[in-house]
């Protein structure tokens, strides 16, 4: 222990001289820096290293590595790890903590400069700490006619830290980092990457092209730690001369099998011009839409079946409720809504389609009903539809923020922008692919809810389509973050959707950082290479250990 604090305080000193005195953050500072995490998860984390940009240093794309080289070798130097964050708002996965303890945090919130836009082609070059809020803002002062990729995370999280995750979206370009064109890095021992097509040509001149030359590494760098990533080129969607959305309430009648193969057909008929669709059960409307009814709770802690469908009746929510976002110019989206209607139709669905424009009129309208109860209800089921509305058009919003505070008897804080973890909100995210096929989506629904049931967890259930033969399914466990054992149930409901999920054929496209040690259960050959290739150039394994990639499997799959 004595070794140890006396190497911690000679590696803190070296990283004070390369980065400040103030810039080193640890002991009460560190405590004072970064809320608690909303899954409940909890680090020894030594001290958190934040890399700013001086005014003189403003529009030097070098800044970043000369002063991450030296950091990263002096961490290799006394064998202390770092773990790399954009924003630190991963709610739901992590936020801002790194996969295992005794980490110190390398924030990059600060480095956050728009480095290079191409307004011809539509692809911009964005450091880690840049927002969508801060690209948004970007593209309306100077015009440029593009969709920011956004995601129901809030606008103030980091493009690029969400595309190395692999999230995705419901605007044009769903999977976010199919978008990504190049990116730069910093390995572990100092070594700068640097994907070839953009190594070839500067940024003004380089191809929009994803796969570039020879072997493609650039995918090594997501959900991995396998370096740090300093920029990173994405290609923006085209803003449309049209867009507007379509909403259809379905009734228990209509099984969700059928409403899953109408999606399906909707997709592979008409791609490029339908965006995401979501299809929500009824407990996940009503999480966005009204408060959590805690007067009505049985004695199992969860809503009992009278009160859910009274809220349904209250605020016009049915079993599923499905969106959907089309885009296109006016003469093709409208054949468009023909065909969403005729496969809808043969599922008994008929879908209502609106723009921005439209939902806002109705908004006002509905703000001179008479009846307050009636008043209310209808006013913010409206008011949530434009903001959804706006949000695929690629403007950032919070509209599906709230989702994490619906559990959480405490106010959202004062502050302009929520923020679940400073907020004492508990989430975890639990985010299967499943195939869009009648069967597997039915016993998917069924498999989630009997076992949420079963841990006295509401099952509020997401489908999104990711392409036209995947659903992601974001199935939020929220939870009394307050409660002494609220965060342990949780985690332990997790578990069982993780491992039991896997066994039916449902597998996470991401994880929280506490169920990274699972994967070492599963003796993956996948998982086996990317530890020899993380061997190979993280040997001291400094860089995010334990980010998706254990050294169990040295053991477990020689």
């Amino acid at each position: 222990m004595e070794r140890a604090s006396f190497t911690l305080a000679a590696a803190l000193a070296a990283w004070k001289r390369i980065v400040g005195d103030d810039a080193v953050l640890h002991g009460p500072a560190l405590l004072a820096a970064r809320p608690a995490c909303t899954t409940g998860a909890q680090r020894d984390v030594p001290a958190i290293i934040r890399l700013t940009r001086e005014s003189a240093d403003e529009h030097d794309d070098h800044y970043i590595t000369s002063r991450l080289i030296p950091i990263l070798r002096v961490a290799e130097e006394f064998d202390i790890p770092v773990h790399p964050i954009s924003t630190g708002r991963n709610w739901g996965y992590g936020t801002w903590l790194p996969p295992g303890g005794n980490c110190v945090v390398l924030d990059l919130g600060a480095i956050n400069r728009i480095r290079h836009f191409d307004a011809e082609l539509g692809s911009v070059m964005v450091e880690p700490g840049v927002t969508q809020q801060q690209l948004a803002r970007f593209l309306s002062t100077h015009g440029h006619p593009y969709l920011v990729p956004v995601t129901g995370a809030g606008p103030h999280c980091s493009l690029l830290g969400n595309a190395l995750e692999r999230g995705y979206g419901i605007t044009p370009t769903a999977d976010h980092f199919a978008a990504a064109l190049a990116i730069e890095a910093v390995l572990a021992d100092g070594s700068r990457y640097r994907s070839p097509m953009d190594e070839f040509c500067p940024p003004a001149s380089s191809p929009a092209f994803k796969w570039g030359v020879g072997s493609y590494l650039d995918g090594l760098f997501t959900q991995s730690g396998m370096g740090v990533v300093t920029a990173m080129k994405l290609a923006l969607a085209r803003r449309p001369e049209s867009v507007s959305v379509f909403v259809a309430q379905i009734p228990a009648s209509i099984s969700i099998g059928a409403i899953a193969s109408a999606v399906h057909q909707i997709k592979c008929t008409l791609p490029g011009l339908v965006g995401g669709i979501n299809l929500l059960n009824a407990r996940r409307a009503l999480a966005m839409t009204a408060p959590f009814p805690w007067d009505t709770l049985g004695s199992d802690g969860m809503i009992p079946a009278p009160a859910l469908s009274a809220l349904q009746t209250q605020y016009g929510i049915t079993e599923w409720t499905l969106f959907g976002t089309l885009y296109g110019t006016r003469r093709t989206a409208a054949a468009a809504k023909g065909d969403i209607r005729r496969c809808l139709a043969a599922c008994g669905v008929r879908p209502r389609f609106h723009t921005t424009a439209q939902l806002r009129f109705f908004e006002s309208i509905s703000a001179r009903v008479p009846l307050p109860r009636i008043r209310h209800s209808v006013n913010k089921h409206i008011r949530m539809l434009r903001m959804a509305a706006e949000l695929v058009e690629g403007y950032p919003n919070e509209t599906a923020l709230p989702l994490a505070y619906w559990r959480n008897r405490a106010t959202a804080g004062e502050q302009d922008a929520l923020d679940p973890a400073r907020d004492g909100c508990g989430l975890i995210w639990y985010a299967p692919l499943v195939p869009m096929k009648p069967g597997n989506v039915t016993r998917f629904v069924d498999f989630v809810t009997a076992t949420m049931s079963r841990h006295a967890m509401e099952p509020l259930i997401t489908l999104t389509t990711v392409n036209e033969n995947c659903f992601d399914s974001s199935v939020p466990l929220l939870f009394d973050a307050a409660a002494p054992d609220g965060a342990s149930k949780a985690m332990a409901c997790y578990e069982e959707l993780f491992h039991a999920g896997i066994e039916q054929g449902f597998v996470p496209y991401r994880l929280p950082v506490d169920a990274m040690p699972q994967l070492a259960n599963y003796n993956l050959s996948h998982h086996a290479l990317a530890l020899r290739l993380k061997q190979a150039i993280d040997p001291k394994d400094i860089i995010s250990p334990g980010r998706y990639c254990n050294r169990y499997f040295a053991a477990s799959n020689p």
